[in-house]
Parts: structure tokens; C-alpha cells; sequence
């Protein structure tokens, strides 16, 4: 190789490599395989992963470069001005060939009942680099396998040591949970202590894995992949809008898998979009339209249901009517609901359902910086939020960034887990996150970013929060990124799925004569359920609903069935703005239809104009652009007496749809209804961890048992919203004493 650049044209950062006779310019200090790769040059691998840090231990990549003696890993070799690579030689053949077949001394021949069958790299790659028989005949090894909880199976004999699993949980999911133990032929992957996987990204070893070893305990043994019809889809459990693909066999949603979008999740999903599918198939699921008279519940037609609801509307025609819509609710949904409300006089229409404190008005908006830039600040600060569940991979690019070298600091009422080092933390009751916000120093950060949660946002003093965020970007120059409550809470904002009379607080506190409820599930998806209960269960409700689920039966007068984003066609747009399409996967289930080809046929037995169009095209050409006004309630009150609440979306009850699928219910994240004190609070009011105390506000009461934490703020007490026993619990001040 020369002292002089072979090709001086090329930007002074880039070097000419030659790899199989083809001249590529590649970047100074890329590895040989990152040069092949862009090129389309095939180089087999099974450790190395772009994710992930370089391990060098499969050796399967191994090259012939010139003037090197032996052959080279690919993934390990930087590329150097000049260098000649043969990828396809009978040195670079014959080591790739040996390596395989070093590989395959103790793997089991269990092809036709594995998982990975079909879609296995070690399968892809023994057929061109193995051999037809072994030249080994000593005994397999055998290693015991490890139950890593509800979300992934394990076959540990399969396993090729690769560590990309390793990697992949010290790394991208921070828990450094899986690691190797003992040596040589005895080495093998484990948790060191037995444990689950509490990552709320576990899933994504099994997409790492290149074997068998770690496959997906849900779709175990369900099917094979060429049985499987994949359909481009999006995650609605949080407002990252994560790209994936639904895989479906004969109209049943059997796996979900992440579909690559470097703007959004990269190539990584979380558990929770992963294996939410579960829900869809719940036995309470509504698949017929339901209708009640005197008190009893029973099917009906459709023409039937309809005509009820509509009669229900029409009677309650504008300021009589109250239309809550779910914040996941589609683009399409949304415009249709406005429309309808538009139609019949109402002003009171609102998707912000889980927020207590709408006195500034506030509606969701897209991030100031993409999500994919977040990961280049140099300095971020979390307020209000339980980052790590309420959107994990948001979390997953603050690790990025903080890996990078930047400096993080919280203002928090608990000290949340995150899976990073935090530079500074503020841990205070709720009513003094402003202050405390204030109070912190970004010297020195040029590129400085502000995320606010789902902790402030619904809280009774969001309006002050906000104020504090916006007051606070202006003077540090941070961008200002509050997270939207919904999967598309920015989509319905700007399809007007807003109030210009009441909002949704204000017209549960003032109750109308006649609701319209959206993909709500009412004992459970309200900020304050007690009062929504009250509200609706006092009024006449037209419930559009995926769910026949006993809060919506104790309310309801007409259920009318509506699929799921993975059964429909539909748009959301994320956190970033950004709006993305989702096709149909699974089938409806039983008579239920499409949320917008209901809105549609409602429309017409109303007579409103607008609702005469055929096809989802039709639908589709109702999103538009909307100058709406919206209502400011009153905000609530912030004093009160007993513990301020520090209320937290548990991370596997963030919906309806989620709280039904049984493997995520039995995930150690999933810890149950609970209150968690300060020690100091705890010893004042006589109570002690695993005890059980009473809890009460002026919505209801609610009997718990105590959890005791220094993590939580003096004065304060944890509860995670999403169960039954914590729905009477709205944000506020509680009364906490011995049960």
C-alpha cells in the first residue's frame, strides 16, 4: 500500500479499498465488511450486527487480504488506502468453510421443530458454506435451559455464542442482564442469577439471535414463516409511532416484528408493540352490536343499532352532547368525528381525555427536534415523566445520547430507573416541578434538549409545568419536546378533534345530556375515572368501542363494534409530526366493521352532509386542515390536604388493548396496584412495607398495600394508573391512613 493516496479525488476522510476487484471509496477507520456491505458485496456473519459494538468471535467473516499471511475478520479489519480484499478466494472459502463446520460440531440437527426454521441465518449459511456430513463424531454438548420469562423462549444448545444478545442488553437496552459464564467448549449464555428478562426491549433478542437460541414464547410452535402474510403497520401504544409489520395467517395477527425506519425506532420494537396483538384476541372483545332495554343487554342488527344512536344524537343535538374520543384514534376517525360533531351542532369534542389541568388549553405538538436527533444532544433534561416506560424507545436514543457523552438531569416526584447515569436530579412533590425545573444549570450545552412527560402533562398542575418548559427553553435555547399523550394525540389535534366549547374535563365536571364515546374504555382510560363514571353513567351513551367490557356495559345504551388499528386502514402521525400510513392485517372479528365505515353510515342516518362517500378514499379525503378554538377549563385546585399524588402510566396497562395480552400481564414489569411512600411518610402514618392502607380524595376510596421507597419524594405518594383498584385515584392530594 502506498504512501500517496491512490485516488486523490476522494474527501480527505475516505480511503480507495478494492474488494473482489471493485474500486470503493469507504470512510477512514470503517471496517472492510461496513465497505462490502454498501457495496452489495455479501460477506457471511453471524456476531456482527450495525447496532451493535464489534466482537470478532464467530470468525465466520474471514477474508483474504493482500499481503496478510492469514486470513482476516471482516467485521475486526479497518480498511486501509489501497488494500485488495477477496471475499470469494480458495483461502477466504476454505476458512469460512472450516469456521462453519466448527460451528456445527455441537449444534443440534432440530431444524423441523425449531422456530427459527425458515428465517435462520445459521440454516441460510450452512447451506452454502457446510458440509454434507461431519468429520466429528464425538458427543454433543448439551446446555440446560433458562426460563427468561413470559416474553422469551429459550433453547440454550442452539446457541452459537455469538453474543449479540450480550451486546444488545448492555448496550441498546442498558440492563446488562444476559452475559457469558465459564470458558472454551463450556462456555454458554445466561443471566448469572436466574431471573426474567425485566427489559421493557427484551423482545429484540430474539431478532438478534441468528439461531434458535432465543425465539418468541408467544408465537412458539404456531406457525412457520412461509405460512405468514406480512402487513405494514404502526405501534399505537405510545406516540413514537414505531414501524413494524404485522405477520398474519389466514386473517389472525400470529407476530409482530419491527420494520426498519432509522427516523423512528431504527430497527428495534418494544415489548409492548411487540406482543400487544395478544389483545385483540380477548374474550370481551365486541363483535356484535349491542343494544340496551330495560337494563338487560342484547345483540342487534346494525340497522337497528344505528338507527338507535342516531336517535340518541339527535336528541341531544348541540350543547347537550359530549364526543370523547380515544387519543389513538386514526387521522381518519378523527376528521369524521369532527365532521360529525361539526354536524350536529356540538362544540364539546375532545380526545384529551387523560389530563386533569386544560386551564392554558394546551394540545399536543410535534417534537422541536426530530426524535432521531435527540440523540445528539449534549444535554438533556426529563421532567415529569417515567421516560423508560412511558415511550422505551425514546429512552433507548437519551442512552445513545448519554453514551455520547451527554449530561442528563431529571426533575421528577420518583426517582425512576433509567439506563443511564443521571448528572443532576430533582426530586420533588409535584406542585414544585416548575420550581425545580428552574433551578437547572445546561452551562456550557449548545445543543440542549427538554422532555416533558406524561407525569406533568396529566397532572393538576400541568398548565404551570408547561408554562415553566416553555420559560425555560427560552432561556437555555433547549428544544422544547413535550410528549403527546396518545398514540395520535398530534394527528387529532390537527384534525380538530378539539373543543370550541367545553373540553373533556369540563364536560365530565359539568355532565351532558348525551355522549359519544370513541375507543374508550371508561372505567380505566379517563384521568379521572370516578368522575367519568359519574358523568356517563347519569347520561344516554353511544359507545364505539372494540371492547363489550363491563365499564362500558355500566354506561353504555348502544355498543357499536369497531376494529383495531391492526385490523383497519389508517394514518397516525407521531411525536415528530411525521404521518404514517398502516394497512389492514387481521380480520375483524364476528360483525365488527371499520371505525370510519361506521362513522360513515351514522352520518347517514343522520342526514349530515359530508357522508356520502363509498370507499376509504372517500374517508381519506376528509383529513384537512382545521383553524379550531379551543376551550380553556378552569384549573383544578392545587391545595389539599394529606400526600400530594405522583400518578405514573403503568407500562403494560397503558390501554385497552395492551392490558389484555396475557404475556405482557405476566412480565415482571407488570408489579400490580400499589402505594409507594417515602419512609419518613410511612413511619408518620404508622405504616410499614406489604401492609395495607386506605387511600381517599374526594373521587373515592381505595384500599392498597404499601411499597416504602426513598426514591419517591417526601410528601408524595406513587400510584401507577391503568388498574381498576388505582382508577378512583386521580391525580391530587390523597388521605392515606392504616385499612
Amino acid at each position: 500500500m502506498s504512501a500517496q493516496p491512490v485516488n486523490p479525488n476522494l474527501p480527505p476522510d475516505h480511503v480507495t479499498v478494492f474488494i473482489d476487484g471493485v474500486e470503493l471509496a469507504a470512510p477512514k477507520g470503517s471496517m472492510i465488511i461496513q465497505a462490502a456491505d454498501k457495496a452489495g458485496i455479501p460477506i457471511p456473519r453471524f456476531c456482527y450486527h450495525d447496532k451493535l459494538s464489534v466482537a470478532a468471535n464467530c470468525r465466520m467473516c474471514l477474508v483474504e487480504v493482500e499481503k496478510m499471511p492469514k486470513p482476516a475478520p471482516a467485521c475486526a479489519t479497518p480498511v486501509m488506502d489501497g488494500m485488495r480484499v477477496q471475499t470469494r478466494s480458495d483461502k477466504a472459502l476454505k476458512s469460512q468453510r472450516n469456521v462453519m463446520e466448527f460451528l456445527l460440531i455441537n449444534h443440534p440437527l432440530d431444524c423441523p421443530i425449531c422456530d427459527q426454521g425458515g428465517e435462520c441465518e445459521l440454516q441460510d449459511l450452512s447451506l452454502g458454506y457446510g458440509r454434507s456430513v461431519s468429520r466429528f463424531a464425538e458427543r454433543k454438548r448439551v446446555v440446560p435451559d433458562e426460563d427468561l420469562g413470559p416474553l422469551v423462549a429459550t433453547e440454550m444448545t442452539r446457541c452459537i455464542q455469538c453474543t449479540r444478545c450480550v451486546r444488545f442488553t448492555a448496550e441498546i437496552a442498558g440492563t446488562y442482564e444476559l452475559g457469558g459464564m465459564m470458558r472454551g467448549e463450556n462456555l454458554q449464555i445466561g443471566t448469572y442469577d436466574g431471573k426474567p428478562l425485566t427489559t421493557e426491549l427484551s423482545g429484540n433478542v430474539i431478532d438478534v439471535c441468528p439461531v434458535g437460541a432465543l425465539t418468541n414464547k408467544v408465537f412458539q410452535f404456531r406457525a412457520r414463516p412461509w405460512e405468514l402474510i406480512a402487513r405494514e403497520s404502526l405501534g399505537y401504544h405510545d406516540a413514537l409511532g414505531s414501524n413494524l409489520f404485522l405477520h398474519v395467517r389466514r386473517g389472525e395477527v400470529l407476530r409482530t416484528v419491527p420494520r426498519d425506519n432509522e427516523d423512528v425506532n431504527e430497527c428495534w420494537l418494544s415489548d409492548r408493540d411487540r406482543y400487544s396483538h395478544q389483545g385483540l384476541y380477548a374474550e370481551d372483545r365486541a363483535q356484535r352490536p349491542m343494544v340496551r332495554e330495560d337494563g338487560q343487554w342484547r345483540e342487534a342488527s346494525w340497522e337497528e343499532a344505528l338507527a338507535k344512536a342516531a336517535k340518541i344524537l339527535r336528541d341531544h343535538a348541540g350543547d347537550a352532547l359530549g364526543v370523547l374520543v380515544h387519543p389513538a384514534a386514526t387521522n381518519e376517525e378523527g376528521a369524521l368525528l369532527a365532521r360529525l360533531a361539526e354536524g350536529l351542532g356540538c362544540g364539546n369534542l375532545d380526545h384529551r381525555i387523560s389530563q386533569l389541568d386544560l386551564s392554558d388549553a394546551a394540545v399536543a405538538e410535534p417534537f422541536a427536534v426530530p426524535v432521531a436527533a435527540v440523540e445528539q444532544a449534549d444535554a438533556i433534561v426529563i421532567v415529569g415523566s417515567n421516560l423508560r416506560h412511558e415511550v422505551p424507545l425514546l429512552h433507548q436514543r437519551v442512552r445513545k445520547a448519554f453514551r455520547r457523552g451527554a449530561r442528563v438531569h431529571v426533575v421528577n416526584p420518583v426517582d425512576f430507573e433509567f439506563a443511564f447515569d443521571v448528572a443532576s436530579k430533582r426530586i420533588v412533590p409535584p406542585s414544585r416541578l416548575a420550581e425545580a425545573l428552574a433551578s437547572v444549570d445546561l452551562a456550557g450545552a449548545t445543543r440542549a434538549v427538554l422532555i416533558v412527560g406524561g407525569v406533568a402533562e396529566n397532572g393538576p398542575h400541568a398548565a404551570a409545568i408547561r408554562a415553566a418548559a416553555r420559560a425555560f427553553a427560552a432561556r437555555t435555547g433547549a428544544a422544547l419536546c413535550r410528549i403527546p399523550q396518545g398514540a395520535n394525540a398530534v394527528g387529532l389535534a390537527r384534525q380538530g378533534v378539539l373543543p370550541a366549547a367545553r373540553d373533556a374535563r369540563a364536560m365530565l365536571a359539568q355532565p351532558r345530556g348525551a355522549y359519544l364515546l370513541y375507543g374508550i374504555e371508561p372505567g380505566l382510560d379517563f384521568g379521572d375515572a370516578a368522575l367519568a363514571m359519574q358523568a356517563l353513567g347519569q347520561a344516554q351513551v353511544v359507545a364505539f368501542s372494540h371492547y363489550a367490557c363491563d365499564s362500558t356495559r355500566r354506561v353504555a345504551d348502544v355498543i357499536l363494534p369497531i376494529g383495531l388499528l391492526p385490523e383497519v386502514d389508517g394514518s397516525l402521525t407521531n411525536l415528530d409530526g411525521r404521518t404514517q400510513a398502516a394497512v389492514a392485517g387481521g380480520k375483524l372479528p364476528g360483525e365488527a366493521r371499520a371505525g370510519w365505515r361506521v362513522l360513515r353510515a351514522l352520518g347517514a342516518e343522520l342526514g349530515l352532509p359530508g357522508f356520502d362517500f363509498a370507499d376509504f378514499d372517500g374517508a381519506r379525503a376528509a383529513l384537512a386542515e382545521r383553524m379550531v378554538r379551543v376551550a380553556a377549563s378552569a384549573a383544578p385546585a392545587a391545595a389539599g390536604a394529606g400526600l400530594e399524588v405522583a400518578a405514573s402510566q403503568a407500562i403494560y396497562r397503558s390501554d385497552a388493548v395492551v392490558r389484555r395480552a396475557a404475556a405482557l400481564q405476566a412480565h415482571p414489569l407488570t408489579v400490580g396496584p400499589r402505594l409507594v411512600l417515602h419512609p419518613d411518610d410511612a413511619a408518620r402514618l404508622g405504616l410499614r412495607a406489604g401492609a395495607m392502607a386506605k387511600a381517599a380524595n374526594a373521587a373515592g376510596t381505595a384500599a392498597l398495600p404499601v411499597e416504602v421507597s426513598d426514591k419517591v419524594a417526601a410528601g408524595c405518594v406513587w400510584i401507577e394508573s391503568g388498574y381498576g383498584a388505582t382508577a378512583p385515584l386521580p391525580a391530587g392530594h390523597l388521605e392515606v391512613r392504616p385499612a
